[in-house]
């Protein structure tokens, strides 16, 4: 079966490939670029530090009650 595909099929592929690393490159240059800029040009890309919610100093608690 698969040896009667044709060359519509390739295309097609040739297609899915393509339109993968198209996506894979935008992703990567959203990841990396900088966002945005300041005064003395464009800022350096860094981490970002992420806390849980249970984390002190993440921010005001709310006690819940049921």
């Amino acid at each position: 079966m698969a040896g009667e595909a044709g060359s519509g099929a390739l295309r097609e592929l040739i297609l899915v490939v393509a339109v993968g690393l198209a996506g894979l490159l935008l992703a990567m240059v959203a990841a990396f670029a900088p966002w945005h800029a300041t005064p003395a040009g464009n800022a350096p890309a860094g981490l970002v530090e992420l806390r849980s919610p249970g984390d002190p100093g993440s921010g005001p608690t709310v006690e819940h009650r049921g």
